[in-house]
């Protein structure tokens, strides 16, 4: 039972055991189980694992992956008390995840598991995929005993909450609500799923699911009589195979019932079915074809709807019943709740409604994904931990299990000319033009990326905006900074942008193995030196400080100290000016890439040894820090607002280049003053990316390798531009290459 076979060979020393059916068994908890488990071992590697405790049907036999640790017979009453015991003496499994539904277990209402609940002395959480109101005695008492018995007790709407405290007397501060879990997937249009599919040129509406009499698919086909008339066009899909247990029970009577009703209509153009369990990517690919997706259960008091959820996470209008879970996730605009259950007149209004009116269908839409976003498994898998942990210290939230490094939407977004500003969701705005401010960190990406990966695809990158950063110099040295395009220049000049210059020009110098690229930015470096002296901008001075600091490491000479010296100065005036003892600060405001000011004294201490350098860099960091880690988790200066001396600060609408400045300043001090709380802090920082910010959300995108543009106080927002992609890609390649450097050090011990 402890066997353990890990791809890194290093066995976990904490497991979580979930209770439940598992693949290849053909069960929605089962899929629901392996998403979950599988999003919870890829982020907590490699330390904690999640195993199964496979719940089979009598007479069935499974061959599971090395995932299931034990299997039960869960008709077998016995079998409950032995695996308890089992699990009891186990130094690994340190909780108890039970996947709950009442007909997963033996027993009247699955009562089974009161035996093994009596005897398991690890903690244990439940999860509720059924929440029933109104119950008789005998189902009242046997959830309230489970509830009684957990830790922790997880539902998947807030709906659920009140019926188990007010019909169930389950206490309210046990119930947790974490959204049923969806795949990552990018918002796109349907059109190429369409033509994958052959599906191009039909109106597509789609179910999918295990069918059964509860489906309620026949008052969606008695609603079509009237829409073909006015979209002959249209097709209904009914895909997945009859439930396995209905199956049994009474083999394709419904859905032989079905192909009759849409033979007696003559639908048979507009209605087919798709008899097949599906993999996820088809059932995927399916809802990325649909224009609407119904939602046809008949069960009012269901509590929640994974098919639903699937299709919302793939930025599909939802047209559904009346069912308790709709009514929660569709409101405001979100999807279509229909008046009755068997009401086929209510179908066919809500499926016009939503045809006719393409501007509401695309904010149903939008609204719908925007919203999805913390159903994302990633999100799911951080908030279970985190109920988890409530229970049994398992790990922290903080993770060192980064995802690999992606450069393909950085990619999407580079033409020849360079990197494309804006994006809408994940596609490229090419309207919105270029500016050296992007191009110039985009510089900055390829080369770390070529020096680490030695990648040919960052070195054709490097190349690109390198070349634009050559296009955008003017003969006195100064940048341009945002084109309409190749030629049109909007903006011709920014005090940023030429500090970034220099600041991705140093870099260049210092890492790229590259003669060409070496030369180009020696070149370019030295036609902007006279243009150093001229910035007033702490910032720029600060990007400028880096880009010397680069250059220093590369070709070091006096002259270039001394305009370290100078700049570094000018800082340490500004902090002598402004700074007090409630604000150890450069100014009397925080906006953004504040932590470059610090950080580029740390440069300039590192070279010169000049103490007060040093001094002033590690009161402004901890100033900074102690403003911006609340709680164990970074919270950016929001743009909203910004924060004031003597006045509020603002939370929201924080950005990805104010996280990426604070991972970037804690591994220079860290690498310059090798103290690991910095190195910690750093982490800290970087996990804002990764969910541990105020949402509990990913703002990267593991699927396209962007990075959404911001975190509002209810959601994030949703494009993936430049700005936001590149500084996550600075902030993991910073710290790929510190991690790679604190290996060698202690390798070196």
């Amino acid at each position: 039972m402890e066997k353990d076979s890990e791809k890194d060979g290093l066995k976990p020393s904490k497991i979580c055991c979930f209770m439940s059916s598992f693949p290849p068994r053909e069960c929605g908890i089962a899929t629901f189980t392996q998403d979950l488990s599988s999003a919870m071992n890829k982020k907590w590697n490699p330390r904690l694992k999640s195993r199964i405790l496979a719940l089979d049907e009598e007479a069935s036999y499974y061959n599971y992956n090395n995932k299931v640790l034990m299997q039960m017979n869960s008709e077998d009453i016995e079998s409950y008390i032995n695996i308890a015991k089992k699990i009891n003496h186990s130094k690994k499994i340190k909780i108890v995840s039970i996947q709950h539904e009442f007909g997963l277990f033996g027993g009247k209402y699955g009562d089974y598991i009161i035996p093994f609940l009596e005897t398991i002395k690890k903690p244990v959480l439940v999860t509720f995929h059924s929440v029933l109101p109104n119950p008789d005695d005998v189902r009242k008492r046997i959830v309230r005993f489970i509830c009684d018995k957990s830790a922790g007790t997880i539902v998947m709407a807030q709906k659920a909450v009140d019926i188990l405290k007010n019909d169930y007397g389950v206490p309210e501060e046990k119930i947790h609500v974490v959204y049923h879990g969806i795949p990552t997937v990018p918002f796109q249009k349907n059109e190429h799923f369409k033509k994958k599919l052959k599906l191009d040129g039909k109106i597509v509406l789609s179910t999918f699911g295990l069918l059964g009499r509860g489906k309620g698919i026949e008052y969606v086909i008695r609603s079509l009589s009237n829409l073909v008339k006015k979209y002959p066009n249209l097709l209904y899909l009914v895909m997945g195979q009859t439930h396995p247990g209905v199956s049994k029970k009474e083999g394709e009577s419904y859905r032989n019932e079905l192909i009759a009703e849409v033979e007696k209509l003559g639908l048979q153009k507009n209605v087919k079915f798709y008899n097949k369990y599906m993999a996820l990517q088809e059932i995927i690919d399916y809802l990325l074809a649909s224009d609407a997706y119904i939602c046809t259960n008949l069960e009012k008091a269901q509590i929640v709807s994974g098919t639903l959820s699937y299709a919302m996470g793939c930025g599909r209008a939802v047209i559904s019943t009346p069912i308790v879970y709709a009514e929660e996730v569709l409101d405001n605009e979100k999807g279509i709740v229909i008046r009755e259950t068997k009401d086929p007149q209510s179908y066919e209004e809500a499926i016009d409604k939503l045809l006719s009116n393409p501007d509401l269908k695309d904010r149903i839409e939008k609204n719908a994904y925007a919203f999805s976003r913390q159903m994302i498994w990633p999100n799911v898998a951080r908030k279970y931990l985190k109920i988890f942990n409530k229970v049994e210290n398992l790990r922290e939230d903080t993770t060192e299990k980064y995802p690999y490094i992606k450069l393909n939407h950085l990619r999407n977004l580079t033409t020849e000319n360079g990197v494309i500003q804006f994006s809408k969701h994940s596609t490229p705005d090419k309207s919105s033009g270029y500016t050296t401010d992007d191009n110039a960190r985009a510089l900055i990406v390829a080369v770390n990326h070529n020096s680490l990966f030695k990648s040919k695809n960052s070195k054709y990158l490097a190349k690109i905006y390198m070349n634009f950063l050559e296009k955008a110099q003017e003969e006195d040295g100064h940048f341009k900074n945002n084109f309409q395009n190749e030629n049109e220049t909007l903006d011709s000049h920014s005090e940023d942008a030429l500090g970034r210059a220099i600041w991705s020009l140093g870099f260049t110098l210092n890492k790229t193995n590259n003669p060409e690229l070496k030369e180009k930015a020696k070149e370019l470096f030295d036609n902007s030196q006279n243009k150093i002296n001229e910035l007033e901008s702490p910032r720029a001075k600060a990007f400028a400080i880096n880009g010397l600091y680069h250059y220093y490491k590369e070709h070091p000479n006096t002259e270039l100290l001394f305009k370290i010296r100078k700049l570094a100065d000018d800082l340490v005036k500004l902090y002598e000016t402004q700074s007090a003892e409630d604000w150890c600060w450069f100014e009397p405001y925080l906006t953004y890439s504040n932590a470059k000011m610090p950080e580029a004294l740390y440069f300039a201490y590192e070279l010169t040894g000049d103490n007060k350098y040093l001094e002033i860099a590690e009161k402004t960091l901890k100033f900074l820090s102690e403003l911006l880690i609340i709680n164990g988790k970074l919270s950016p200066v929001g743009q909203n607002g910004w924060c004031n001396r003597n006045g509020e600060r603002a939370f929201y609408d924080q950005q990805p280049v104010d996280a990426s400045a604070m991972v970037q300043i804690f591994l220079t001090a860290y690498s310059i003053t090798k103290n690991k709380e910095h190195y910690d802090n750093a982490v800290l920082s970087f996990n804002w990316f990764l969910g541990k910010n105020h949402l509990g959300q990913m703002i990267y995108d593991e699927i396209t390798g962007g990075c959404y543009d911001g975190v509002l106080e209810e959601c994030v927002n949703l494009n993936q531009g430049a700005e936001s992609t590149i500084c996550y890609l600075i902030s993991r390649l910073f710290i790929e290459e510190s991690k790679r450097n604190k290996l060698n050090q202690d390798s070196d011990i």
